[in-house]
């Protein structure tokens, strides 16, 4: 036991002195487990054992079939943002909802979440985005911060909305059936939408200034703008559904849905040599990077395991008789507070091997908790001081105060524990479409 809290501390100064994650869960893994094997269970090989867990977990996680998905819904998503399609995703939601009060900010949330449904993302989500709803929103001259916290709070619908990255790595770690957890992303990710709309309905209704109404658009105009949406939904529609029927495989579906984005993106001649490089590159790093802290995370739960602290904190829960409720509340409570200072990969790697044998003993269903988890997790990124999201905003959008930034994104916030209290409460939300999955 004293052992793991001694890692976690180390791990904690390591991420404060922005060692790079992978590196550090990887190096207080490594020598954790070393010291553990020859001072707690006396093997004095410790220090090869702990270094032959290098090379087996790099080898394993790399040929792991299950996270073959990652790559191929990254390429998927980075060609559809090369062939630009999430312009026309944010030209067909302005059409029919850009004449409201603050219809542009409604238009950037259902954009968000549509383009979450092909992408997985929600960093690449809120940067594609603010490129495309930024510059309609400073011309009918919105207030920066209700456009930023659109922007900022519909990006983080990348995680929960299918296909996600984030529930991929989460199902491998449980061995929680990914199929199951891309559908019941689905009704949590729709409520999301539900209650970011509203959200800006409240904030244009107490300051109508801040989000002015845009140009009504014809029923012409209007079904144009679907024809151009029309790819992103038949691949969004083959993939989950062919999920969702049994059909195929989540791995397969990646593999399905990275080709149809490919040939759709050939023949709607949007995307040249240039943009299929960019795409392939863009996947190709952004998967290394997650490999790397995937492998970081297992040689560091590896160590977690040795201690035995997850089966402590489980028989300890167990034997003080706390209720579900209970328990529920203080792990949110904890990953907000993570949320405060963590990123949500590093939340996902660092605290799922340590809660789910305790969640898992109490009976809760793994994909239910899977999407509190997401949902929490996505709280994080727009939560001060890091919120991950605010912060690729800022990039993008330079000339934007972060405080500016951070103030338009709180009604997206209180949005976001009310969508919290739902699903924590209310588990059917989660659970009533994996129920039926054929």
């Amino acid at each position: 036991m004293e052992a793991s809290l001694i890692g976690f501390a180390a791990l904690m100064v390591l991420i404060l002195a922005r060692v790079p994650l992978g590196v550090a869960m990887g190096a207080v893994g490594v020598i954790g487990f070393a010291l553990t094997q020859m001072f707690e269970y006396g093997n004095p090989r410790g220090w090869n054992a702990a270094l032959t867990m290098i090379g087996s977990t790099a080898f394993d996680t790399g040929l792991a079939y299950g996270l073959s998905v990652v790559p191929l819904f990254l390429l998927m998503g980075n060609l559809i943002t090369e062939s630009g399609m999430s312009r026309e995703l944010y030209r067909a939601a302005n059409a029919f909802l850009g004449h409201f009060k603050g219809g542009l900010a409604l238009a950037t949330v259902v954009s968000c979440g549509a383009f979450s449904a092909v992408c997985g993302s929600s960093m690449a989500t809120a940067a594609t985005m603010s490129k495309v709803a930024m510059p309609s929103m400073r011309e009918y001259r919105y207030a920066d911060s209700l456009a930023t916290g659109a922007i900022a709070a519909g990006g983080t619908l990348g995680i929960l909305i299918p296909p996600s990255v984030i529930l991929v790595i989460y199902g491998l770690m449980t061995e929680t059936d990914i199929g199951k957890l891309f559908v019941a992303g689905l009704l949590p990710g729709l409520v999301g939408v539900l209650l970011y709309m509203a959200a800006v309905s409240v904030v244009v209704h107490l300051k109508p200034e801040i989000g002015p109404a845009g140009e009504r658009s014809g029923w012409g105009e209007r079904r144009e703008a679907l024809k151009g949406v029309g790819c992103i939904g038949v691949i969004f529609i083959v993939v989950m559904g062919g999920i969702y029927a049994g059909i195929f495989t989540p791995t397969e579906a990646a593999g399905i849905g990275a080709s149809g984005a490919f040939l759709l993106a050939l023949l709607s001649g949007r995307i040249g040599a240039a943009g299929i490089r960019r795409a392939l590159t863009n996947a190709a790093r952004t998967t290394a990077m997650l490999f790397f802290l995937v492998i970081g995370a297992v040689i560091f739960s590896n160590f977690i395991n040795l201690t035995g602290l997850p089966m402590l904190l489980r028989d300890w829960v167990m034997a003080q008789g706390f209720g579900l409720l209970t328990v529920i509340l203080v792990l949110v409570a904890i990953y907000l507070l993570l949320g405060c200072v963590l990123e949500s990969m590093s939340m996902i790697l660092l605290t799922v091997p340590v809660f789910y044998p305790m969640v898992q003993a109490m009976g809760m269903d793994l994909i239910w908790f899977g999407i509190l988890v997401v949902v929490v997790t996505e709280i994080s990124l727009i939560t001060p001081p890091v919120g991950m999201n605010v912060f690729v905003l800022r990039g993008v959008v330079s000339d934007v105060k972060l405080s500016t930034i951070f103030r338009g994104v709180t009604p997206f916030w209180v949005a976001d524990l009310c969508r919290l209290a739902l699903i924590a409460t209310v588990p059917s939300i989660s659970l009533l479409l994996p129920g039926t999955l054929g």
